[in-house]
C-alpha cells in the first residue's frame, strides 16, 4: 500500500494500519498466569475456525518447536478436536465474535467433560463462549468491520507466541518497537505493478512455504480480499506433483524460500511449467522479491504484512469491494446469544 489516501475509504485497509499500533502496545505479561498453568499440563491445544486458527496457532508451534519446550503444542479444527480425548490438555478456543458454533460444541463438550483449562480467546465480553470457558483473555484491538479478519489474527498470533515464549522462560529479543517499525514498513512498501498484473491475470494464485500460517492464511485472504482462486503448498508439495496440473499463466508466491530449495522450484516450475513465481523474503532469491526488512525474530509477522499488502494491491486493481464479500460472513457459523452472567473471568489483553 504505497499510497496511503487511496485506502482511507476502505475498513480493510484502515484496520491493516491500526495493526502497527497493537503490536507496539502489546503487553506479553498477560499471559503469566495461564502460561504456569498451561506448563503444569505439558499439553496445549489451539483450535478456532479459519483466520483465528490459521496463523496464530501454526505459529505458535513454529515458535515452540524452535525453542525447544516441554509442553506439547497442537492444532485442530473444533469439530475433529471434540473426538479426542483433551482430559489431560489446556485448550484455547479463539472466536472472535465468541459465538463460532464448532468452538461452541467443543468448549461444552470440555466443560460436560470437566476439563478446568478451558482459555477464551475472543474480541467480545460476555459471549456464550465466555460463559462457558474458565477464563476468557478479550483482544484489545476491537471489532473488525471487514470480512477479511486482519488486526485480531495479528494480536491472537501475539497472545500465543506470549504464552509460548513464557512456558519457554525466553522473551523475544526483538523490541515491540522493531516489529511494529518493520511491520508498517512491509505493510505500505511498493509492490511492482507487473506483480499484480500477474496475479490479477491468474486463474490460481499459490502461496507456498513454511507451515506457520503465513502462506496458508495469505491463501484464505487470497479468496476473501481478491475473490481469486487460491492454494496454499506447504513446505516443497509445489514441485512434487501439483505441477502437474498447473496452468503457465498461473502465480506461485514463496514465503522466505529456503535457498537450497529455491533452484528447484525454478527448476520445475519456471523452467518447466513456464510460470511466474515470486518470492516474499528478507534476502535476495531467483525470483522477482518482495523485500521485507530483516529481523532476528518476528519475521512471520512482518512476511504477513507483505502479503496483506500484495493482496489489497490485487483486490483494487480488480475492482473489488476490499470490505464485502459477496457470500463469506463475518461469523462463518453463529451461536445463539449468550445466557445471562458468563462464567469465565474476562481479562483484556492490552
Amino acid at each position: 500500500m504505497d499510497q496511503i489516501d487511496r485506502y482511507t475509504g476502505y475498513a480493510l485497509a484502515r484496520e491493516m494500519m491500526e495493526t502497527p499500533t497493537i503490536v507496539r502496545t502489546f503487553d506479553p505479561a498477560q499471559t503469566d498466569d495461564v502460561a504456569s498453568a498451561v506448563a503444569e499440563t505439558g499439553r496445549l491445544l489451539l483450535t478456532g475456525e479459519g483466520s483465528s486458527r490459521i496463523y496464530p496457532a501454526k505459529q505458535a508451534i513454529r515458535t515452540a518447536l524452535e525453542l525447544g519446550i516441554d509442553c506439547v503444542i497442537h492444532t485442530e479444527g473444533a469439530r475433529q478436536a471434540a473426538r479426542y480425548d483433551l482430559s489431560r490438555h489446556a485448550v484455547f478456543l479463539a472466536s472472535n465474535s465468541g459465538r463460532t458454533s464448532e468452538v461452541i460444541g467443543l468448549a461444552r463438550v470440555l466443560a460436560e467433560r470437566s476439563n478446568q483449562h478451558r482459555y477464551a480467546l475472543t474480541a467480545h465480553e460476555g459471549t456464550v463462549l465466555e460463559s462457558l470457558c474458565s477464563a476468557t483473555f478479550v483482544l484489545s484491538c476491537g471489532a473488525e468491520q471487514a470480512v477479511a479478519a486482519t488486526k485480531s489474527v495479528v494480536e491472537q498470533a501475539l497472545v500465543y507466541e506470549s504464552l509460548v515464549r513464557r512456558i519457554a522462560g525466553k522473551p523475544r529479543e526483538v523490541p515491540a518497537d522493531e516489529l511494529a517499525d518493520a511491520f508498517e514498513a512491509a505493510l505500505t512498501l511498493s509492490i511492482d505493478a507487473d506483480i499484480v498484473r500477474a496475479a490479477t491475470a491468474a486463474p490460481t494464485v499459490y502461496f507456498a512455504g513454511f507451515n506457520d500460517g503465513v502462506a496458508e492464511e495469505l491463501t484464505l485472504k487470497t479468496n476473501e480480499i481478491t475473490r481469486r482462486k487460491a492454494d496454499f503448498l506447504e513446505g516443497t508439495y509445489a514441485v512434487h506433483g501439483i505441477e502437474e496440473v498447473m496452468d503457465p499463466d498461473d502465480l506461485v508466491v514463496v514465503v522466505d524460500p529456503i535457498p537450497d530449495d529455491a533452484e528447484k522450484f525454478r527448476d520445475v516450475l519456471v523452467r518447466g511449467v513456464g510460470l511466474k513465481v515470486v518470492a516474499i523474503a528478507d534476502h535476495e532469491t531467483p525470483f522477482q522479491t518482495i523485500r521485507i526488512p530483516k529481523l532476528t525474530e518476528g519475521s512471520s509477522y512482518v512476511q504477513l504484512a507483505a502479503g496483506w499488502n500484495l493482496l489489497v494491491e490485487i483486490g483494487l486493481a480488480l475492482g473489488v469491494d476490499l470490505d464485502h464479500a459477496e457470500r463469506a460472513r463475518k461469523v462463518g457459523n453463529e451461536m445463539e446469544p449468550p445466557p445471562a452472567g458468563g462464567r469465565g473471568a474476562a481479562r483484556r489483553v492490552d
